[in-house]
């Protein structure tokens, strides 16, 4: 389905940008690499959200991801996204009360230009529970070729679980909007979850968009007829009905004759 949505999407003007954001080992990483085994890197593009560099903390926060939004044809993944500033930088104070306060205003103007532009956009949000974190914590650990995945900001973030939780209710109840809703997912269950946000992807970014193939134009029709078309198939435009019957046969004498003179030798 996503493979049908995306084929619509290119030499058109449709756009989507879905946003992933979730707890840490929420399970965001999955989704998205299940989202690039089925869909053409061609057009699709994935932008993993770190702190900002020295660069984007002298411009507005929301210049970095103005620059990344898709070209048309395209569907972009942000594995995190402009909702840092009022989750992880609301809570580590990296943002006064004054531009958190702002940033919410600011974030439902810069979804709601998006969407007015003619971008599809999914917002989704992956949830675990406590115990289920400290789970696959323990996985990671214990999983050499995962402790990759361990970083110390992991442990600081959980000691702060409540404060996050305060931060995620407040960005759902004033961002989740009639042209931008958040999605909740549910992803104690992994296959649960990645099935559930890989439908709503498919479900949201096709919604309106007809996924029937395009036809040929004209030019690249004619050509193909000519080169890829041969006089004896039974589809060619070249030849009716009747005129593949009888060539049909005396293809089939000239082959059998071919074979009975082959065996004589």
């Amino acid at each position: 389905m996503l493979q049908l949505v995306q084929q619509a999407y290119l030499g058109s003007v449709e756009r989507g940008v879905v946003v992933l954001e979730g707890w840490d080992t929420a399970g965001k990483g999955g989704v998205v690499r299940r989202l690039a085994w089925a869909l053409d890197p061609r057009s699709f593009k994935v932008h993993p959200i770190a702190a900002p560099s020295a660069r984007e903390k002298a411009q507005h926060y929301l210049q970095r991801f103005w620059e990344k939004l898709p070209q048309q044809g395209e569907i972009v993944v942000f594995d995190r996204s402009w909702y840092g500033r009022v989750l992880v930088e609301r809570v580590e104070q990296l943002a006064t009360p004054q531009e958190r306060k702002r940033a919410y205003r600011e974030i439902n103007d810069f979804e709601r230009a998006m969407v007015a532009d003619g971008v599809r956009l999914v917002k989704i949000f992956l949830h675990i529970t406590p115990e289920e974190q400290v789970r696959r914590f323990k996985d990671r650990f214990n999983t050499p070729r995962k402790r990759w995945k361990l970083t110390y900001e992991d442990f600081r973030n959980r000691d702060r679980w409540k404060e996050y939780e305060v931060a995620i209710e407040d960005m759902m109840g004033k961002t989740s909007t009639k042209h931008s809703r958040w999605y909740l997912v549910p992803a104690n269950n992994k296959p649960f979850a990645r099935l559930a946000a890989l439908s709503i992807l498919a479900d949201q970014l096709g919604k309106g968009v007809s996924l029937e193939p395009r036809p040929l134009d004209a030019k690249t029709a004619m050509a193909a007829s000519q080169l890829l078309v041969s006089p004896r198939q039974p589809d060619s435009p070249l030849l009716s009905k009747s005129n593949f019957k009888r060539k049909s046969r005396s293809t089939a004498q000239r082959d059998r004759g071919q074979f009975l003179t082959s065996n004589q030798r």
